[in-house]
């Protein structure tokens, strides 16, 4: 941990329990020539373990400092690393059947999600450590308090299993919360009925927008009574009583 202060803009929170490190390696499984790409090496907890067990691992990471000791310690030939901020990186320049990993910096784990999940075509899985309450977020089912846009919008491109619990202490510096471990394997194109993705977005996103309220006032202008009528939805249901499947529904009826 010498001569690396973790910075709250980057939020840095280094993983060092070694227990946990190798339950994640051992989760995520690497072949030799499996195309793994950490975003976020840090102090190389996880990529370490890692470069034992695949030829060459891509990273991406934004802190200079890092950077520079990542060079140094890794090879051209080991490691190709891609400098800047993950939220706007181009996966794709990397290549196809990609395994994403990382220890996402939780400032901004939710806008990561949906920039990496438009990458789905391209990916086999990823694996990564995020707060205990945005996992609890992205599996949650309908009905519950924590079942959102985010749930929806990720339960539509992917599957999800919730791995691993992580507590605070198995970082340095400790977060002040819990932590978790989770996968998620891109769906079959075939599953995505969504006859136009955007479309299902503007909705989930309109939907979710005051939770307390009813769907016919936060679809209002979207969708009309005689719409919820069709549809064989209540149109006084709330956001988190929908399921994924009648969201789809709704977008592909608004869809012409």
């Amino acid at each position: 941990m010498k001569g690396h202060v973790a910075r709250k803009r980057f939020g840095q929170n280094f993983l060092v329990d070694g227990g946990i490190i190798g339950a994640i390696v051992s989760a995520i499984n690497p072949a030799r020539t499996d195309t793994v790409v950490e975003i976020g090496p840090g102090l190389g907890a996880i990529t370490v373990p890692l470069l034992e067990r695949v030829d060459h691992l891509h990273v991406v990471e934004i802190d200079r400092d890092l950077i520079a000791r990542l060079k140094k310690q890794h090879p051209p030939a080991r490691m190709t690393i891609h400098e800047g901020d993950a939220l706007a990186f181009d996966f794709a320049s990397i290549g196809r059947d990609l395994r994403l990993v990382g220890n996402l910096p939780y400032n901004i784990s939710t806008p990561l999600l949906f920039h990496l999940a438009d990458y789905g075509p391209l990916v086999r899985d990823m694996h990564f450590m995020l707060q205990k309450e945005v996992v609890e977020r992205m599996v949650a089912e309908p009905g519950c308090a924590d079942y959102g846009r985010l749930s929806v919008m990720l339960q539509y491109r992917f599957w999800l299993e919730w791995l691993i619990d992580v507590p605070p202490e198995s970082f340095d510096p400790p977060p002040k919360v819990e932590s978790a471990v989770v996968r998620l394997i891109p769906k079959d194109p075939a599953l995505l009925t969504a006859k136009d993705p955007g479309k299902l977005s503007t909705v989930v996103q309109s939907a979710f927008a005051q939770r307390r309220k009813m769907l016919r006032n936060n679809l209002k202008g979207i969708l009309d009574d005689a719409g919820f009528a069709a549809l064989d939805i209540a149109p006084t249901l709330r956001p988190e009583d929908l399921p994924l499947d009648d969201y789809v529904r709704i977008a592909n009826y608004l869809t012409k």
